[in-house]
């Protein structure tokens, strides 16, 4: 089907016209209002379970929720997993949330300043290794009193031939550091000192969660060892050590009433795979949510909207003259694979399920989807109208415009695409053939 005729079928149908509903970014909506527009997006995957999830993660994205809606950012909401527990254990925590304590004897501290590095806290390190020679045991005392030189005060000559030395960690305790973010390795030499003076030291390997606890902190990474100056230092307003189902977490929160740059959910659960399966659904809602404050706009969900595209496409295909209605008419029947793997994945028979579909439309009823949890044909109900006979299907089941209208436009191009293509090349592998083995491969 040419892209001319595709247009022409997209301005007859005019699918705005199915909208049902429309969630306002301004004013921000509320944590109830929000995760009852996520809640279908979550079913999918945790049926039974998208009340809790939707909630958790309305509250999440509205913590992290920046000045203008439309500029809310995904990676703002992290998840942790933690073995153990039940789901209804799981809950947000504003800040980040790490699996491991910290390395020092320091774990918590309130109101703290923090520096980030990406560059290693320990003593420089050769990179060639070397025997050393010990005779007396004053030899031995000066080498190891080397090595603590080296952090607690280093002397150097500058180009004009002064003496001058760097207290690396007495400046940063000086500077009323009480918090150090470590990218890289810890030794323990620096380790004790920084315990004599009272900084805790969290060790964050993950540049990418690097960046992000800079976001939470305000700070700037410094790849050099040093005092931070106050431009490059961060704030925490409490930083703590706590026990989650046996584990020891290290949490970055910000107190209540001040707006945080990430939020976490902190996800229980039995085994690994169900926790995955939670990680997926969680991150479906909070793209949805993206969605919702971009394009507010709301169509019904469970397959109602295809079936009602693909029934107007076929009457239009059906009035069109020329080979071109048989395109409109494969496209419209395309259209019937959302409905279909519905009913197909709730065990329903699908041929039944989607003629029952076509009479509920035919008859006016444009909201007309599938029904999964019905047992027997037709599997059909309303989505934007609770049913009162069921207490189970009291939310409306409703999909973004924006998703559905890209998903079309896409596949529709895509399609076009595939059929454009008049012969297809085949790729060889580069570079000359592997050498034969002489004699059997497994001799040895």
């Amino acid at each position: 089907m040419e892209r001319e005729q595709v247009v022409t079928i997209g301005l007859h149908t005019n699918p705005t016209e199915l909208v049902c509903s429309s969630l306002a970014s301004s004013p921000l909506p509320t944590v109830d209002t929000l995760a009852t527009a996520i809640a279908p997006s979550l079913a999918s995957k945790q049926p039974g379970s998208e009340e809790f999830l939707s909630k958790l993660v309305a509250e999440a994205s509205l913590t992290v929720m920046p000045k203008n809606p439309k500029d809310f950012n995904v990676d703002s909401v992290r998840v942790v997993k933690i073995l153990g527990g039940g789901l209804e254990q799981s809950r947000v925590v504003r800040g980040m949330v790490f699996g491991r304590e910290p390395e020092g004897i320091v774990k918590s501290a309130k109101k703290a300043k923090v520096a980030v590095y990406t560059c290693g806290l320990d003593i420089a390190q050769t990179e060639t290794k070397g025997t050393v020679l010990l005779k007396k045991a004053d030899e031995l005392l000066d080498f190891t009193r080397g090595e603590e030189k080296q952090l607690e005060g280093v002397s150097f000559l500058d180009p004009e031939g002064i003496k001058l030395t760097v207290q690396y960690f007495k400046e940063i305790a000086d500077s009323g550091v009480k918090l150090i973010i470590a990218g890289s390795g810890i030794g323990d030499l620096a380790l004790h000192y920084l315990n004599r003076m009272g900084i805790a030291v969290v060790k964050v390997l993950s540049k990418f969660d690097l960046r992000r606890l800079c976001r939470v902190f305000g700070a700037t990474p410094l790849a050099r060892l040093g005092a931070p100056t106050p431009e490059e230092a961060g704030m925490i307003d409490v930083f703590e050590t706590i026990e989650i189902g046996g584990d020891r977490v290290t949490v970055f929160r910000q107190e209540d009433g001040e707006r945080t740059r990430t939020a976490t959910v902190v996800l229980r659960g039995a085994t690994a795979n169900y926790l995955d399966d939670l990680e997926r659904s969680i991150d479906d809602g909070v793209n949805n949510v993206r969605i919702l404050l971009r394009d507010g706009r709301q169509v019904p969900g469970a397959g109602a909207s295809e079936i009602e595209l693909a029934a107007r496409v076929a009457e239009y295909g059906a009035i069109t003259p020329g080979l071109a209605q048989h395109a409109i008419r494969r496209w419209a029947e395309s259209l019937e694979v959302v409905p279909r793997t519905l009913a197909e994945n709730a065990g329903l028979p699908a041929e039944d399920v989607v003629s029952a579909l076509y009479a509920a439309h035919k008859e006016g009823a444009t909201d007309a989807g599938v029904d999964i949890d019905a047992e027997t044909p037709p599997a059909v109900r309303r989505t934007t109208i609770p049913d009162a006979n069921r207490p189970g299907s009291a939310v409306t089941i409703l999909d973004a415009f924006a998703s559905k209208d890209w998903a079309i436009k896409l596949a529709t191009e895509a399609a076009i695409s595939v059929l454009r293509v008049d012969s297809i090349i085949v790729a060889k592998q580069a570079g000359l053939a592997p050498p034969k083995r002489q004699g059997h491969w497994d001799e040895d």
